[in-house]
């Protein structure tokens, strides 16, 4: 199922350390609309939507799991010349004192990762719909970090992500009117 091509979906740059903006994109590691919630979600929902648009949410789903390394890249280049002094003044000391410079699954806030952040009714409408309003969730918490950084490099991997956040929300628009047809038409049994 799975060939994995050793390298980014799109090159990560970094030109400086600069923990304050890494905490920030820990919320797109970690977060309710971050990259690890929006894979789990379309992953799950497949089993409950109509196999005309059961592709594109393998697709999509697969496609967060590159943008979560994506994601993990910036942090570690980010933070990986940060002194203790910095992190702590970055807000990463907790952080810091609990998993070093390891990656963990919190939001930008310190708050752990959690199910509870995965949509999933059942209903492929609602679930759809769920899955736009991620997606435009996420483009404007790209928008924001890359509004906070002055990095030019770390900015265009961000523009680069805020790009495929929209092509995702206009692809489940599509799946929406593709069941909404199905939906309509008259089923001759």
């Amino acid at each position: 199922m799975w060939i994995y091509d050793k390298k980014l979906q799109y090159p990560v740059r970094v030109s400086k350390c600069d923990p304050r903006v890494a905490r920030f994109l820990v919320e797109q590691y970690g977060g309710a609309d971050g990259e690890l919630s929006a894979a789990l979600r379309y992953l799950n929902q497949r089993y409950t939507i109509p196999d005309k648009v059961v592709g594109l949410l393998t697709d999509i789903g697969t496609e967060e799991f590159a943008h979560l390394e994506m994601i993990a890249t910036m942090i570690y280049k980010l933070t990986k010349d940060a002194t203790p002094q910095q992190l702590e003044e970055a807000g990463l000391g907790a952080h810091f004192a609990n998993h070093d410079s390891a990656l963990f699954y919190n939001n930008a806030s310190g708050v752990p990762w959690t199910a509870a952040y995965i949509a999933a009714k059942g209903d492929p409408l609602a679930d759809l719909y769920e899955d736009i309003a991620a997606e435009e969730k996420a483009r404007a918490t790209y928008q924001w970090i890359i509004d906070m950084t002055d990095d030019v490099d770390l900015q265009d991997s961000l523009k680069f992500l805020r790009e495929r956040e929209i092509i995702h929300a206009m692809r489940f628009k599509e799946a929406v009117e593709i069941i909404k047809l199905d939906r309509d038409t008259k089923k001759v049994y």
